[in-house]
């Protein structure tokens, strides 16, 4: 026992008097690359870390002996990292763990609160966000661009998967052995960290914006086209596509209920059933009426006004960054989140060039903006069935993000947010925070009300937000900070993002803008 104590504080010493001795050094490069004045090189910027982290532990009491039980909350997970290791976030903010956000709550109510999901569920909510009700838009966005509005469907399955592992790249550090650690845990934390030093706050807050209204305008969207197939399923009804909106969102109050990502795990896996039957009908019907296709109809042209809103169409359809790092961080095997993200958009790209194209060989220049609206009226009112039901359960995911983006940015800020904490002492949500959940479900209800235009909400999204948080934001913050470790085919990649995601963010969103102008002018419907 003696031997194992003055084992243990010869290493402290040994490893306190190598870390002090660059201390001065590290400390002022440090200091001068953050400014912007030079480059650290990668020994100082290990240093620098290092400074950080002991500062940290001296700031803890120096609490580094092993404590009982810690050999079962340091088990080493899938990644070879000690899962129950605590590190000093960098930006200057906050201690963090590198599994669990902060909810305000003690550690041992987190775990409960947040279990952890395998990667078969995190690949099911991945495909559930990005082969939800959208892929409706997708026969329209090849009728204004023919085959390059199917090369666009490919090539934006890439580009997203991609970006969502550059992303995901972004949340990692090198220690001073070398090894990957969790140091951010939001897509917020990478803003602030490539804002900092001089706007430490500003990335956040744009990114949190972009985060909210994406995820709203989601919700909003499956409000709208839940009030569309209703309309269209039972036409006869004296009912109108508002009060089948009204009907909708009563079915979705209790998602003002949901407590963590596990449940809204089991919407998903729903979702992706009625998804698969969704498209069996359709394929079956189109490919039932095969030798009617209309092949010579695709071409090789595009339509200048319309097309830039079908690029908004196809770029949302992807849509994912925003749910990443929460389901990364919420994964039992981080490691293998990279397969998981190629499976989901391999899938993904597939099942929806041949339902894109299938259905627009079927109807061609008739294709409407949700094409289940072209199917026959016995058919139809089947297919529109299933399709409101994944409307209803796919609302859950983009509803419990963008709670939780809200909740951490307005009333957990651990004495900085604006508002009171909406948790109570024991981690029970406040009735005042329920009433602003159920506000928000509501406002997704007036918003469908007010504008009901599927394909071109869907293309101005896209657009905007969608490019803006998918192409612009992961290529830039991956060169940011991770740009002394690229190669250049990297760079090369990342740039080449930026400017096609730039130009096609800039006219989509102009476009669609001009396409709302003039559906309100003339009183259009979807």
């Amino acid at each position: 026992m003696a031997h194992l104590i003055r084992h243990k504080i010869t290493n402290k010493l040994t490893n306190a008097a190598h870390t002090v001795s660059n201390k001065s050094q590290a400390k002022v490069s440090g200091v001068f690359a953050r400014l912007g004045f030079q480059a650290a090189t990668d020994e100082e910027g290990l240093g620098f870390a290092g400074c950080d982290d002991l500062d940290y532990d001296y700031r803890q009491g120096m609490q580094m002996d092993v404590l009982p039980g810690d050999e079962e909350r340091g088990e080493m997970d899938g990644d070879g990292m000690m899962e129950g290791d605590s590190h000093y976030q960098r930006d200057g903010t906050r201690p963090r763990s590198s599994s669990v956000k902060s909810t305000g709550l003690p550690n041992e109510l987190q775990s409960e609160d947040k279990p952890k999901i395998t990667s078969w569920e995190a690949g099911w909510n991945v495909t559930n966000a990005i082969q939800g009700m959208f892929v409706l838009g997708l026969p329209y966005a090849i009728l204004h661009g023919g085959y390059l509005g199917l090369f666009l469907i490919i090539f934006a399955a890439v580009v997203c998967c991609y970006t969502g592992k550059i992303l995901i790249a972004c949340l990692y550090e090198e220690n001073e052995d070398g090894q990957l650690v969790r140091v951010r845990d939001t897509y917020v934390d990478i803003a602030n960290a490539c804002c900092a030093p001089r706007f430490p706050s500003l990335g956040g807050h744009i990114v949190n914006v972009a985060q909210i209204i994406e995820l709203v305008m989601t919700c909003i969207l499956y409000v709208v086209v839940s009030g569309n197939l209703m309309l269209n399923s039972f036409p006869s009804l004296p009912v109108s596509q508002k009060a089948w909106s009204v009907i909708a969102t009563v079915a979705l109050l209790p998602c003002a209920f949901l407590k963590n990502l596990k449940s809204v795990s089991k919407f998903s896996l729903l979702c992706t059933v009625a998804h698969i039957v969704i498209n069996v009908l359709v394929i079956a019907y189109c490919l039932s009426r095969a030798r009617d296709w209309a092949w010579e109809k695709v071409k090789f042209y595009i339509d200048v006004k319309k097309f830039p809103i079908s690029i908004g169409i196809i770029v949302f359809s992807y849509t994912s960054q925003i749910f990443l790092p929460s389901l990364e961080g919420n994964m039992q095997r981080p490691s293998e989140f990279h397969c998981m993200m190629d499976w989901t958009h391999i899938s993904a790209c597939v099942l929806k060039g041949l339902f894109a194209l299938v259905a627009y060989l079927t109807w061609a220049d008739a294709t409407k903006e949700v094409i289940t609206d072209n199917l026959p009226s016995t058919i139809r009112a089947v297919v529109n069935l299933f399709l409101v039901s994944k409307a209803l359960l796919s609302y859950p995911l983009p509803f419990f993000a963008a709670v939780e983006v809200m909740e951490k940015s307005l009333f957990q800020g651990g004495g900085r947010s604006m508002l009171p904490d909406c948790y109570g002492p024991s981690g029970q949500l406040k009735s005042w925070g329920l009433g602003l959940r159920i506000g928000l479900v509501v406002f997704t209800l007036l918003m469908a009300i007010f504008v009901p235009h599927f394909a071109l909400l869907m293309g101005l999204t896209g657009s905007l937000t969608g490019a803006g948080l998918c192409f612009l934001l992961p290529s830039l913050f991956h060169l940011k900070l991770l740009w002394r470790k690229l190669l250049w085919h990297h760079v090369f990649f990342d740039v080449a993002i930026f400017v096609i995601g730039g130009i096609c963010s800039i006219s989509g969103f102009i476009h669609s803008v001009e396409g709302l102008i003039e559906a309100y002018k003339y009183n259009l419907h979807d």
